[in-house]
């Protein structure tokens, strides 16, 4: 008990001592030791690293998860170390409703029958946002956290323990200085005193400073040793940014992928729908120009192909062939057509040098 009441009251001497420096530091009343402008450098960077680490990690789950009771929820779980009960995707939700409503309304009346086909790619969809979200918790999320509860906190440890070393430091050199100054005023002093003859306040004196001094030393080695630890660390920051680079790929790929997913499965949703119903646009009208059966109003470039005869046509959206009948497109690009008798007004023959195959008028701007 009493080792420990030693020790606790050692360890509040020092960290008064080291407040007492701190503060006179801030103050302009005491030197401070600056660090190696290289290790500052380091330092900086490490601090930036964090902070943006920090900043695109909540910015992605707030993307990944809109909903913040959600992500309270996941948060709790994730702390607890317990599986997150499974839920479904708002897609998921969706799609179900419309099953649930067409099993109601009938499903061989034409709504009933479009609400099942609508319900299950909703359903498809949601599929595809249930993967990308996995697939982005564990390629990019994950990392992220791992850096921030892992190695950041080393190093912030790591970056308090030099801070103290060098304050330690500074402590000893003010000390040494201290008792420099005492020896020589001592040293100057006329030998008049009885009870303590000049020669014993030398010699104390220089006992002072030979104990300012070796503290100096042991000081100044914890402190270099301290940095160098702190500079290793730092460095392998370059090490961490070239993680989050892979992980921010694969997290692009996930996102590609599943944008991708999105656009086919809404592709051959129209296909379906166009299909079943002659009267539903067709499956291949440009975002930009799609309407729905809805809204009377055409979008603007919902216009009919000449009757005969070729005409150059330039292209709006990139368009990619979905069978050997069709032919791709490159936005920009400019291509012959010209239509067939017999042939859906929405399509187009297009001719591109040797190239030749179906394309849809809406991702064109027909040219006179």
């Amino acid at each position: 008990m009493d080792f420990n009441v030693k020790k606790l009251a050692s360890d509040a001497g020092v960290f008064f001592t080291r407040a007492v420096q701190f503060t006179e530091e801030k103050l302009g009343q005491a030197e401070k030791t600056e660090l190696d402008p290289h290790l500052e450098n380091l330092i900086t960077r490490a601090d930036s690293t964090k902070n943006w680490t920090e900043k695109i990690l909540r910015q992605t789950e707030v993307l990944l998860q809109p909903n913040p009771s959600a992500r309270i929820e996941e948060f709790i779980y994730d702390k607890l170390d317990k599986k997150l009960p499974s839920r479904m995707t708002t897609a998921e939700l969706l799609g179900q409703y419309m099953l649930d409503a067409a099993k109601e309304f009938g499903a061989d009346s034409p709504y009933g029958s479009t609400l099942i086909t609508v319900g299950e790619y909703q359903k498809r969809l949601g599929g595809a946002e249930r993967e990308f979200l996995q697939t982005s918790a564990a390629a990019f999320l994950s990392p992220l956290r791992n850096f921030l509860e892992g190695d950041w906190r080393t190093i912030s440890k790591e970056k308090r323990l030099l801070e103290n070393r060098r304050l330690d430091l500074d402590i000893c050199k003010a000390r040494l200085k201290k008792a420099k100054h005492a020896e020589a005023k001592a040293a100057a002093a006329p030998d008049f005193q009885e009870t303590r003859p000049r020669n014993y306040v030398l010699s104390a004196s220089a006992s002072a400073v030979s104990s300012a001094e070796h503290e100096l030393r042991v000081a100044q080695t914890e402190f270099d040793r301290q940095a160098e630890v702190t500079r290793l660390l730092l460095e392998g920051i370059s090490s961490t940014h070239l993680n989050h680079l892979r992980c921010l790929q694969d997290f692009a790929e996930a996102q590609t992928t599943y944008f991708s997913q999105c656009h086919h499965h809404m592709q051959e949703l129209q296909r379906e729908l166009h299909s079943s119903n002659p009267a539903f646009p067709s499956d291949h009208s440009s975002p930009g120009a799609s309407f729905s059966a809805c809204d009377p109003k055409p979008g603007p470039l919902s216009m009919e192909p000449p009757a005969t005869g070729t005409r150059k046509a330039k292209v709006l959206y990139d368009y990619d062939a979905h069978d050997a009948s069709e032919l791709s497109l490159l936005a920009d690009e400019l291509i012959t057509v010209y239509t067939v008798p017999g042939m859906d007004p929405d399509w187009l023959v297009g001719e591109r040098g040797n190239e030749k195959g179906k394309v849809p008028v809406t991702y064109l701007e027909l040219l006179s």
